[in-house]
């Protein structure tokens, strides 16, 4: 059985991002070695690609069509407001929030991501872990491409 893995936006727009060479060759190796993996992602990420203009919209989604995308549940959008509450995301960062949430729900132990800023930071893992042990979720690793 496969690990499964799910795609933070971030790291399906370092695929064809020009500006920063370096973490897009990163981000195309990693995305190589997704085929090892089983790999969602979520309407919310649809909706953050969907706003970019064209052609980088095509490529987008053409890049994730071969893997699953989830809804976001009722008992997301719980734990979010409780990740809000716990002060592990800002309000204005609820979509980072929701990320972290629609894995946790589906139980998928990896979220990749290039947000240094919002998600992959080991304060966020902490809390994270903290709240879904309490809540009765599994814990999510949240790293970057290189990581996986």
């Amino acid at each position: 059985m496969k690990i499964k893995v799910y795609l933070n936006t971030s790291v399906i727009s370092a695929l064809f991002d020009q500006c920063t060479p370096e973490r897009k060759l990163m981000t195309e190796s990693s995305w190589e070695r997704l085929k090892n993996y089983e790999v969602y992602l979520a309407d919310r990420v649809i909706e953050e690609l969907n706003r970019a203009s064209e052609p980088l919209r095509e490529n987008f989604l053409n890049a994730i069509s071969n893997f699953d995308v989830l809804p976001i549940s009722e008992k997301a959008y719980l734990l979010a407001n409780t990740y809000i509450e716990q002060g592990i995301f800002p309000e204005k960062y609820y979509d980072d929030a929701l990320h972290v949430v629609i894995a946790s729900v589906n139980q998928i132990g990896i979220l990749l991501s290039w947000n240094f800023t919002h998600l992959v930071k080991l304060k966020i893992r902490r809390m994270v872990a903290l709240i879904n042990t309490i809540e009765n979720y599994l814990p999510v690793e949240i790293i970057s491409p290189p990581e996986l």
